[in-house]
């Protein structure tokens, strides 16, 4: 930390994060056809209003990482709008360029496109924060791509999100992928905060085609038991400079109906992470996408609001506070004393200070 920065004061509780990816087809579409997931996104509207829903009534600060396709109302509108530089993959499938001109008219004949309801939603909802998830979900590690695409394609998704009076400051990498230089090109696009990977070797970002059984394996079991360790993480850990990085701390995974007698192990998981997270005062990063809770949708969102509700009793015990990337960036930039700030805003991004668990 340089001489001219404050440092933060010693936090008094810990803090929540939640982001969600929100993605539709355009985050699915290289890993599954549109018939296999259709009744799924069909769904998702739904799923949001649910969500959107329990986060206005237990007070969640938000934010949704969402890909910058899903901004247009109309298909002229969307191919007026294209990056002048795309990802060249060699896997062909993984760039929606190809077949972009397929698309539905708009949103109401294409709802796996096309998402701005969804986005005004957000938007109308107290305390949530609309972040990108990339233009176009960009894999950053991927053979054929460069920087200077992705620094196009984050810029598309900057001037689409001004298009909508929206500034963005908060960034989800697709699958996690990133790299110093693409946190680089992140900060010169106006990004404040990305969520992070983490140091764990299973959660480690890394190209697909570098994805192994064993880690899959491994990530399915950390679900339901202690394998991995918390996850947390303190401002001092976040960096000196944005992006910061908050990093994740668990995945809210959907409910699997095959592991349904371990439903209460896999909620557990989470909620002793928001104990731990409390009692050291430290920041807790919960994430999941939308599209995965909206199949067995009561059984998902009877999830969420366990694990809300676990937060609220936490929260009604003063030791921690909700609070969305763009927030926690903002708090950090600014390096004030907590005192300084407005009480709803100092109790919203106060979070606790040391190292990662």
């Amino acid at each position: 930390m340089s001489g001219n920065q404050r440092k933060l004061p010693a936090a008094d509780k810990a803090a929540l994060i939640v982001s969600l990816d929100l993605e539709m087809y355009w985050g699915w579409r290289d890993v599954y056809s549109l018939v296999d997931v259709k009744d799924r996104l069909l769904r998702v509207r739904s799923a949001v209003a649910g969500i959107l829903e329990m986060f206005e009534r237990y007070q969640i600060h938000a934010t949704w990482a969402t890909v910058g396709l899903l901004f247009f109302r109309t298909r002229e509108e969307l191919l007026a709008n294209l990056p002048a530089v795309k990802p060249e993959y060699q896997r062909r499938e993984l760039s929606p360029y190809p077949d972009i001109g397929d698309i539905g008219a708009n949103e109401e004949e294409d709802p796996f496109h096309f998402g701005r309801s969804l986005i005004e939603a957000i938007r109308k909802t107290p305390h949530q924060e609309i972040g990108t998830h990339t233009f176009s979900h960009y894999y950053c590690l991927e053979e054929g791509q460069t920087e200077t695409a992705f620094r196009e394609d984050l810029g598309a998704a900057v001037r689409t999100a001004a298009q909508c009076d929206l500034k963005l400051r908060s960034l989800v990498f697709p699958r996690n992928q990133t790299s110093p230089e693409y946190l680089r090109a992140a900060r010169d696009a106006g990004i404040q905060s990305f969520r992070g990977a983490g140091s764990h070797w299973i959660y480690r970002e890394r190209s697909r085609a570098r994805e192994s059984w064993l880690r899959r394996a491994v990530r399915l079991l950390d679900a339901y038991v202690n394998v991995s360790g918390h996850h947390t993480v303190g401002f001092d850990a976040a960096g000196i400079e944005p992006p910061f990085d908050f990093p994740a701390s668990r995945l809210l995974r959907p409910y699997w109906r095959a592991l349904g007698l371990l439903e209460r192990l896999r909620l557990a998981r989470v909620c002793s992470g928001l104990e731990y997270a409390a009692r050291k005062r430290r920041i807790y990063h919960l994430w999941f996408h939308p599209e995965e809770l909206a199949m067995d949708q009561d059984r998902n969102l009877a999830a969420l609001e366990t694990v809300l509700a676990h937060f609220a009793m936490l929260r009604e015990r003063g030791e921690m506070e909700s609070v969305h990337m763009g927030e926690l960036a903002a708090r950090l930039v600014a390096r004030e004393p907590a005192a300084e700030l407005e009480p709803e805003e100092a109790a919203g991004i106060l979070a606790a200070s040391g190292a990662r668990c």
